[in-house]
């Protein structure tokens, strides 16, 4: 059992560093094994890989009984546009994913942010804002719930005088 997490984990932090350069990139992580106090066994690691504009961390436990779960969240960010994913799953089959992103700039905004659970359902949320040029400005933001009912809000902000 052991020999398998701890492949996993070497293998999950051998991953990260395929998808960006050696010389812009900056690797740490680590692997614990041990015993619980009541003797029951585990394996914990986390790893992170940072290179501008973007970093992801992974990690992660696995009990001997079985349990144990794998989170990893990463980002991408530059000039006028940000980006972040999370995901966490556990060895029972619950887990959830979330995606955000984000993209501004000549006077408007773009947003969204999406959380799917493995049972199917999904939640969203988008928002939008934009600059009129007369000082006011129009946005609107929406939610769909996991039935794919949508609610939505929108307006004009006026001048502040």
């Amino acid at each position: 059992m052991y020999k398998h997490v701890l492949g996993f984990a070497a293998l999950a932090a051998g991953l990260t560093t395929l998808a960006i350069p050696a010389e812009a990139q900056v690797r740490r992580g680590h692997a614990v094994v041990g015993r619980t106090a009541s003797g029951q066994g585990f394996a914990q690691w986390r790893s992170a890989t940072r290179a501008p504009g973007a970093a992801t961390v992974r990690r992660g436990l696995q009990l001997s009984d079985g349990r144990g779960y794998r989170h990893e969240r990463s980002r991408d960010y530059g000039p006028g546009h940000a980006s972040a994913d999370r995901s966490t799953q556990f060895n029972n089959g619950r887990g959830a994913t979330t995606a955000r992103d984000a993209n501004w700039g000549d006077g408007s905004f773009s947003g969204s942010r999406t959380t799917t659970l493995n049972n199917g359902d999904s939640y969203r949320r988008t928002t939008s804002a934009t600059a009129n040029g007369d000082g006011t400005a129009n946005y609107s933001s929406s939610f769909t719930g996991p039935q794919g009912a949508t609610r939505t809000v929108s307006g004009t902000v006026p001048t502040r005088r």
